[in-house]
């Protein structure tokens, strides 16, 4: 296996070991920039002092998680000295004076920044076409979308130019580009991840979280980036706890997995179906209890989604002015517009009642069907996505693309719950993302569910052909 094609465990111990420098697995991922990121277009800024940084730290060897693991970060995280766009020409210069959390407590931990990745304008939306610097692709197939926001991150993490990438997500934009790419994606509950110094999109979903080769991967990064932040005032005050995620001696003996009927949509490609009940029965072997249930409609929390969504990002956007920085609102995207005029709209006087609040109690609705559903089940087992990645061009015309995309994880996400999406198969040559969710906090319990996952299948371990 060459370097660049490490999970970050392997990556820890061969360096541990000194099977090979930091300066070698850094450069092996550069190489790999070099060879491939012309067809893929997931980096729009590389970290220039990325190999210094590596020969400093191969002369003193030290005892930190992540120490010399070269990763990807999407680019609305902010990176002092580093270019930070959100891929909005609005932001095309700016340089950020201080880190984002999650940057800051990777670096900490010895991770080395490669480089930026690209992301749908200011994450509004599910396929990274919307970027203001051009799309990414698919490594699996170049003529089809790597999913979003995070496409760039998860796109680079398929194609093995980094060990492990960051990403956010506020309705799937971890999940599925993950599941487009081929990759395992995790979005932690809804502040068990600051946001400090992450470019706001919607303030209430908004959860950043690992695209990664594998579970064992995330469960490492989830121990660096996670926990409470004096800066982020909706964090969890408590300390995040990873238990220990070897596999139990009894497997999943004694868990009950819900499968929802609803999200295995009429509309669904029925091999697709086929690769759920199949991963179904493959957590049932490992001892969990499957049975069909019913939750709401996930159709419901398309409209809930959007009304509160567009409302958080014409607050957020509307500090993008041209005074303080960035450039004046003539570089706005269509899609960031459009998105800000709608959500002006559903706040405004007269409206606000019709519009937000009620998708404000629908969500109530959706978080009181989850918390019941959490008395009898362990998680719940669906889909990622509807189907495998689209053509190229797919979400142009369509100003809900994202949200058809994302509808089996938008309740999820509304409600702040923990997921984690994971390869389960392929259709026509492309992969498919089962999703595994549980109630909120309990990060290591799904996490240790989607290791035994993989410890049984070989999904994960199928790779793009480039």
């Amino acid at each position: 296996m060459k370097l660049n094609e490490l999970t970050v465990t392997a990556a820890l111990a061969g360096l541990k070991k000194k099977e090979f420098s930091i300066t070698e697995l850094v450069q092996a991922c550069l190489d790999r920039i070099d060879q491939t990121d012309k067809k893929i277009h997931a980096f729009l800024t590389l970290n220039e002092k990325a190999l210094g940084q590596a020969r400093e730290m191969d002369k003193k060897w030290q005892d930190k998680p992540l120490w010399g693991i070269p990763f990807a970060l999407k680019d609305n995280f902010l990176t002092e000295g580093i270019r930070t766009t959100a891929s909005a020409k609005v932001l095309d210069d700016y340089i950020p004076q201080y880190n984002a959390t999650v940057y800051q407590r990777l670096i900490d931990a010895g991770a080395i920044l490669l480089g930026k990745t690209n992301m749908d304008a200011w994450a509004h939306g599910s396929s990274t076409e919307t970027s203001d610097y051009g799309p990414t692709l698919n490594p699996w197939d170049t003529s089809r979308l790597p999913g979003g926001s995070s496409g760039g991150s998860a796109a680079a993490v398929s194609a093995d130019m980094c060990i492990f990438a960051i990403g956010s997500e506020t309705a799937g934009s971890i999940r599925q580009p993950s599941a487009w790419c081929g990759v395992t994606g995790f979005k932690p509950s809804y502040g068990r991840v600051s946001r400090y110094g992450v470019v706001a999109m919607a303030s209430s979903t908004d959860s950043p979280g690992p695209i990664v080769k594998t579970v064992d991967d995330a469960a490492e990064i989830m121990k660096v980036i996670a926990g409470p932040d004096k800066f982020d005032a909706t964090t969890n005050p408590k300390p995040y706890q990873a238990d220990d995620l070897h596999p139990p001696a009894g497997g999943l003996k004694g868990k009950k997995i819900a499968l929802p009927k609803e999200y295995l949509l009429k509309e669904m490609d029925e091999k697709v179906i086929q690769l759920i009940k199949a991963a179904a029965d493959q957590l049932a072997k490992s001892g969990a209890e499957i049975e069909e249930t019913s939750l709401i409609d996930p159709n419901y929390a398309i409209g809930v989604y959007t009304i509160v969504q567009r409302s958080e990002v014409s607050s957020n956007l509307g500090r993008y002015d041209g005074i303080r920085y960035g450039g004046n609102r003539s570089t706005f995207s269509w899609q960031a517009k459009n998105r800000s005029l709608l959500g002006t709209f559903a706040l405004s006087t007269g409206y606000f009642d019709q519009y937000y609040a009620k998708a404000q109690k629908v969500r109530t609705l959706i978080l009181n069907d989850f918390a019941k559903l959490y008395k009898d089940f362990d998680f719940y087992l669906a889909p990622t996505s509807p189907g495998p990645a689209q053509k190229l061009g797919a979400g142009k015309d369509n100003p809900l693309f994202g949200e058809l995309e994302d509808k089996l994880v938008e309740a999820s996400s509304i409600a702040g719950l923990p997921g984690l999406s994971l390869p389960c198969g392929t259709v026509s040559g492309l992969p498919i993302g089962l999703q595994l969710t549980g109630p909120q906090g309990s990060e290591a319990k799904v996490l240790s569910a989607g290791k035994i996952y993989q410890a049984a299948t070989k999904w994960h371990l199928k790779k793009a052909k480039l």
